[in-house]
């Protein structure tokens, strides 16, 4: 999962842009002005900043010049000053993008995802094999952890191997004698009464509507399988 900042201090605006970007599956952290975006950034492992350039205590411009001396984590300044100028101006303060307010959302999540596309190729991000996300969940094989929204869930032991199996393996249709064998590693018999019992008990803790889920999904006649997008 990728953490993003947003620094403005026009609380819509924030509000606004959480709503848009946290929908896409990104952990969001909020800031009023360059100050507040500096702690942060220094305490948390922030992939991409959305930063204001007009702002008390401290322009979104100072605040990119301070922040460029330890972070090589992409900037995309938001203002509302249209000139050619500003945009030439914020892009030497070490910005790599430039959205004037009003912005369209979709806009501004294409600018978020082609950034962090960048960001990820060219090395900027270490990369943590232990790691594997699928759309809003992400996998901590090391921790022994699966997280919704930057929110870890509570799992049993069992019902994080099935989850494990399903995230290693997104798309991928799944019998239910199958999953029995993986995760009991015996013969699976009476597999599917057990599979679905589990399988009801996760949907309850990572879905919004376990009757409509999201994520683990019936395929009918042959198993499930887990959709999101990574």
């Amino acid at each position: 999962m990728y953490n993003l900042l947003i620094c403005d201090d026009e609380r819509d605006i924030r509000n606004a842009l959480k709503i848009y970007l946290s929908g896409e599956g990104y952990k969001i952290f909020e800031a009023e002005n360059g100050e507040e975006a500096l702690k942060i950034t220094s305490s948390e492992e922030i992939h991409l900043v959305l930063m204001d350039i007009m702002m008390p205590k401290m322009d979104g411009v100072s605040a990119t010049l301070k922040l460029r001396e330890n972070c090589n984590a992409p900037v995309i300044f938001l203002t509302a000053k249209s000139e050619d100028t500003d945009k030439i101006f914020g892009l030497s303060a070490g910005a790599d993008d430039y959205i004037t307010k009003p912005f369209n959302p979709l806009e501004v999540i294409a600018r978020v995802k082609a950034q962090l596309r960048r960001y990820a190729y060219f090395g900027g991000m270490e990369k943590k094999e232990d790691l594997i996300t699928v759309g809003g969940l992400e996998l901590d094989d090391k921790g022994k952890t699966v997280s919704l929204n930057g929110e870890i869930l509570t799992l049993t032991p069992t019902e994080y191997e099935i989850m494990k199996l399903f995230i290693q393996n997104p798309g991928k249709v799944f019998s239910s004698k199958e999953i029995y064998s993986a995760v009991w590693s015996s013969d699976p018999l009476g597999a599917e009464g057990t599979i679905a019992v589990h399988i009801r008990h996760i949907r309850e803790k990572i879905e919004i509507d376990p009757a409509n889920p999201r994520y683990l999904k019936v395929v009918w006649g042959k198993g499930y399988k887990l959709e999101g997008k990574t």
